[in-house]
């Protein structure tokens, strides 16, 4: 897999797809520093792992899912290693019977394709549909690591810039998970 140098507050040159525009556009609006790399479609675990070696910080899980009658919609972030156990999870956030979230969901509400769930998609979620569940390991870790909405890039961001300025923007507010 190709993998580009590390680029410090640098967008991807060349016509960006909106959504990727997007997000780099609102990392600019809310003045958060990030460090990017560009590759080949990291679109798997498997292969954020070498896009996280250049990084320095695991790139989180994002699983984009709902409940059974498609009515509550999460974004979870987690390890990259760690096990999801639906059960487990169901049980801390009161929702029954958690599966994926159907694919054109994932488009509708945040503008982003398999493979490329993120955090930064909730710029997307205006009518505040998702909500978003943080494993408490990358809750409470320094950096977080995710796509710009497009799994060709990779982005390192300070957690706590995610919490104190991305959030608040969105509207967003998050629920810790143990898993």
């Amino acid at each position: 897999m190709e993998i580009s140098p590390l680029y410090h507050n640098t967008r991807p040159e060349g016509e960006l797809l909106p959504q990727e525009a997007d997000a780099f556009d609102l990392l600019e609006t809310l003045e958060m520093a990030y460090d990017r790399v560009s590759s080949d479609p990291a679109d798997n675990m498997e292969k954020c792992a070498a896009v996280s070696e250049v990084l320095g910080v695991p790139i989180c899980k994002n699983l984009f899912l709902c409940n059974r009658q498609k009515t509550q919609f999460y974004l979870l972030c987690m390890g990259p290693d760690k096990p999801f156990h639906t059960k487990d999870l169901s049980h801390q956030i009161g929702s029954a019977r958690l599966s994926f979230a159907p694919e054109e969901m994932l488009w509708e509400l945040l503008r982003c394709t398999p493979g490329s769930a993120t955090i930064l998609g909730l710029m997307n979620d205006k009518g505040h549909q998702v909500r978003l569940l943080m494993e408490r390991e990358v809750y409470e870790a320094e950096y977080l690591s995710c796509h710009p909405c497009i799994c060709t890039s990779s982005l390192k961001l300070k957690t706590a810039d995610v919490l104190q300025k991305l959030l608040p923007y969105t509207g967003h507010e998050v629920t810790v998970v143990d898993l």
